[in-house]
């Protein structure tokens, strides 16, 4: 069992782990909000009857192969002074998902979260709530992953375009008469990459978005991800290009062919990354849609009109 991460709840350290591709919240963390033997905080935790209950239910609708036998019989002691029970015992004569135990370097008792956080319910209703936001709180980061790495291309992407500049300055503008503005030739060769990356040139897509443009956005703020990383590598390809002394027009014929070369690389690893940002919550949005979202989607767009008669 290999830790992912860590929530830092009221001084405590809490592992998850993955099990069956789902988080897994180590208990024996947990359990010492309330004493430094959490062995037996869990064990008397395990043994009332509303946990008994409450674990019989949960493997029933997520465990097609839970034996509810064997849960009836804890469930008749369950309560009673002598009856005693171990993560251990039930996992092994239930045969039960939801705890898992294990020894080692991050051994202890883990459960699903929905089971923790009826754990963190019994240890303290205040210890519950804080574990609760502090793992939506994760998890909102874990999920963002497609924001972030967006960011760090646009800042990518804006470094190289310095060389870009530089490139334009140092082996353009000097071949150039003097009668053409530099800022002309600066706005040129950049447009020519948006040309090619967006098909139109950022005074066009002023034109056609004075909302953005008052926001302060500008043509590459939309772009995606995999935009992005390939707008930076023809900056920094372009630039090598013109410090060769290779005219525009031969420049734009490898540049062009480049950028679709590695559009289509890239599609094919992740098609959520060709997504335009529309908003801070569009990668977010798709990478979270389940299937069930997706077949309630096609449910609600049927229309009976376009479906094709069957041959006869």
């Amino acid at each position: 069992m290999v830790k992912t991460s860590i929530l830092k709840v009221q001084g405590l350290e809490i592992a998850i782990t993955m099990q069956n591709e789902e988080d897994y919240i180590c208990l024996t963390d947990m359990a010492r909000y309330k004493d430094n033997e959490p062995s037996s905080v869990i064990g008397n935790w395990i043994r009332n009857r509303n946990t008994m209950e409450y674990l019989g239910t949960w493997e029933i609708l997520h465990n097609p192969n839970f034996k509810p036998l064997e849960f009836e019989g804890f469930m008749k002691e369950a309560g009673l002074n002598r009856f005693t029970l171990s993560p251990q015992k039930w996992i092994n004569s239930t045969n039960a998902i939801g705890l898992v135990s294990r020894s080692g370097k991050y051994g202890g008792t883990y459960a699903h979260k929905d089971i923790a956080f009826n754990f963190g319910m019994w240890l303290s209703p205040v210890f519950q709530l804080y574990i609760v936001k502090e793992y939506q709180r994760l998890k909102e980061v874990e999920n963002n992953q497609y924001n972030l790495e967006w960011n760090v291309k646009r800042v990518l992407s804006k470094a190289n375009y310095t060389l870009h500049t530089d490139a334009v300055k140092k082996y353009v503008i000097p071949h150039k008469s003097s009668s053409q503005k530099d800022d002309w030739i600066y706005a040129s060769e950049a447009d020519m990459l948006n040309l090619i990356m967006f098909g139109c040139t950022a005074k066009s897509w002023r034109e056609f978005n004075p909302e953005r443009v008052l926001n302060g956005e500008n043509i590459r703020d939309m772009a995606s991800i995999n935009d992005l990383a390939i707008l930076s590598n023809l900056e920094s390809l372009n630039a090598i290009l013109m410090k060769q002394g290779m005219d525009r027009e031969a420049r734009y014929k490898v540049l062009k062919e480049t950028a679709e070369q590695q559009r289509a690389h890239l599609e094919q690893y992740d098609y959520i990354k060709s997504l335009k940002k529309l908003d801070d919550t569009t990668y977010i949005e798709e990478e979270n849609k389940t299937d069930f979202d997706k077949a309630l989607t096609k449910a609600l767009n049927y229309n009976p009109n376009e479906e094709k008669e069957p041959s006869k």
